[in-house]
């Protein structure tokens, strides 16, 4: 049998990390970050123990690196959905609403995810991350912005701000509000992106 190109060997190797990362969500999700140990997670996703080692230092930078790719997924799907759009103002919604979106639908796993970026950890520079700041500095490039460097840390900000106000214990925002503000913010038109049902809060917008 002939060994296994270069090529292929990267292959394997890039399908073994993404069933790591996608059983990392799956079981933050489903049993919170102090229930999850780095053995169920490599079970999960059929892999040795050692593998998950090879790859990440530790649990806290596998769950980063696994909930960045979750939302480098989203925001690709959000931004590439039909009818696709290349207008800045519509990509920007769709941007908002995917980030904001993952805190309604994966509360624990973000909630988990906020506060290790929030403790000494900080930002993790994983491959995972450096794709999610791609499609973010390219959606504020299309929207228009003269200086990406500054309003893409800007809009990141706001983002991380708004899914932290959504997921806050005991004193949660209400997912619409925030929108709105979002969108005043960026003088987009409620209608923008996947509004939520009912309009916008207050009954007006603009």
């Amino acid at each position: 049998m002939s060994p296994r190109s270069a090529s292929v060997n990267e292959e394997l190797r890039r399908r073994s990390r993404e069933r790591l990362l996608q059983a990392t969500v799956e079981l933050v999700s489903e049993r919170g970050f102090e229930a999850t140990t780095l053995g169920d997670i490599a079970d999960r996703a059929g892999a040795a123990r050692g593998l998950v080692s090879y790859y990440f230092p530790g649990k806290r930078q596998l769950l980063q690196s696994a909930v960045h790719r979750l939302m480098h997924l989203t925001l690709e799907a959000a931004l590439g959905r039909e009818p696709r759009s290349a207008d800045g103002r519509e990509r920007l919604a769709r941007a908002i609403d995917a980030v904001l979106g993952l805190a309604r639908d994966h509360p624990r796993l973000m909630r988990t995810h906020m506060a290790g970026i929030l403790a000494a950890e900080g930002f993790i520079q994983c491959p995972e991350q450096q794709r999610l700041a791609e499609l973010l500095r390219d959606t504020v490039a299309r929207y228009g912005s003269a200086d990406v460097d500054t309003d893409y840390p800007l809009l990141r900000a706001l983002l991380m701000g708004a899914v932290v106000a959504v997921l806050l214990p005991g004193a949660p925002m209400p997912g619409p509000r925030l929108r709105a503000e979002l969108f005043q913010r960026y003088g987009l038109d409620w209608e923008l992106g996947v509004p939520p049902d009912g309009g916008p809060p207050g009954g007006t917008f603009g």
